[in-house]
């Protein structure tokens, strides 16, 4: 569907149960596509979704610290790789902007990293390209560059950033059957055209697509199990690989997933005001992410020319990089209140049962970059 339907209630559901109507079930990558990005319906194309008054928070609104090892992260790395003069610092799915800004404000430690950056934002969301424009403007001032795409992004040395935006990319299921491998696809219910169209998961009928989608490695899976992949995703790690084979550079993946190849199990979530939401209710209406599969993206971006590190757990990689040292700092001069909340947040982005074990990163780089040397920070 596109921005130009007019026929009919004004929701995405009436759009998607008209598709399927017209068309026949709709792969599950399809319906995430259409629920996050459909211009006019999309979940992230008019709305704020951050933080506490939206529907989730990652966790560069939880600490000042996350945003500050990430960009001294970049620091580091850029200096490791010659600091190669003017480049591109890029972040994929921006979010408010609150990662950049903390990102720069590392950076001042070495003003040639600022001198020589030129800031390039990939979002396709109005609403959110506002939310970083008066995020950002006091630090920048106009000097921001925004894309709908990486492949718009101009060739060069680049540092990249990706903080929980492969997660968001639309993903494929399969189920096995007794007869087989079968691709999971979204169905209207049979009332499906009524006041408010529901939604349903289905098998396809025919074809093969869901034996061509699944691993080699999970093909002796046990029958009714799930396994999804996210061809979106590996497009854009393989694109950030050649990126970097074609100059100097490296990039940091920041994601929550599995880091050890493919795996069984249905990871599709929505979440609606930080509460878990039916996945195919009200579409449009709720985030949908799914599970990354870290070596899935390490193995596309080789493929595109990069090298790989990791990943790594956050937990390890952030007290790697002394964030507990950075949190003692900031309780020394914080308030009995605001000490309570640094370590709080430390908990939250350190401790295995929160986002310390689930969440977790890799790092590319230009081939033939720390060959010699140790790997990247933290890693």
């Amino acid at each position: 569907m596109t921005g130009g339907e007019s026929a009919g209630p004004d929701t995405l559901a009436h759009l998607l149960a008209r598709r399927i109507v017209m068309d026949g079930p709709i792969s599950v990558g399809a319906f995430m596509a259409e629920a996050l990005g459909h211009p006019r319906f999309g979940y992230y194309m008019h709305r704020d979704p951050f933080g506490s008054g939206g529907d989730f928070t990652t966790a560069p609104e939880i600490s000042q610290m996350f945003g500050e090892l990430v960009g001294l992260w970049c620091v580091d790395t850029w200096a490791r790789l010659g600091g190669p003069g003017p480049f591109h610092l890029v972040e994929l799915g921006p979010g408010r902007g609150t990662l950049m800004a903390d990102v720069l404000r590392a950076a001042a430690v070495l003003p040639l990293f600022r001198d020589n950056a030129t800031v390039h934002l990939v979002e396709t969301s109005p609403a959110l390209r506002e939310r970083q424009r008066e995020t950002l403007r006091p630090i920048l001032g106009d000097a921001i560059q925004w894309h709908d795409r990486l492949e718009d992004v101009p060739d060069g040395p680049t540092i990249l950033i990706a903080n929980e935006f492969f997660d968001a990319l639309p993903i494929r299921q399969v189920q096995k059957t007794n007869y087989g491998w079968f691709e999971r696809l979204v169905d209207v219910q049979p009332d499906g055209m009524a006041d408010e169209p529901r939604f349903r998961f289905v098998l396809e009928a025919f074809g093969s697509s869901g034996n061509r989608l699944v691993p080699e490695a999970l093909r002796d899976v046990p029958e009714g199990s799930v396994v999804e992949v996210s061809p979106a995703s590996q497009a854009v790690a393989r694109l950030i690989g050649a990126r970097l084979a074609a100059a100097p550079g490296a990039a940091l993946v920041i994601d929550y997933g599995h880091s050890h190849g493919p795996a069984v199990g249905d990871t599709l979530q929505a979440l609606r005001r930080h509460a878990y939401a039916p996945v195919l209710e009200m579409p449009g209406e709720a985030d949908l992410t799914a599970h990354v599969d870290f070596a899935a993206i390490a193995a596309a971006a080789q493929e595109g020319g990069a090298r790989s590190f990791g990943p790594v757990e956050q937990g390890e990689w952030l007290t790697r990089l002394g964030i507990v040292q950075r949190a003692s700092a900031l309780t020394a001069k914080a308030s009995p209140a605001q000490a309570k909340d640094i370590r709080g947040a430390l908990d939250r982005l350190i401790d295995p049962a929160q986002m310390g074990r689930l969440f977790k990163l890799v790092a590319l780089a230009t081939p033939g970059a720390f060959t010699d040397a140790p790997p990247p920070a933290g890693f």
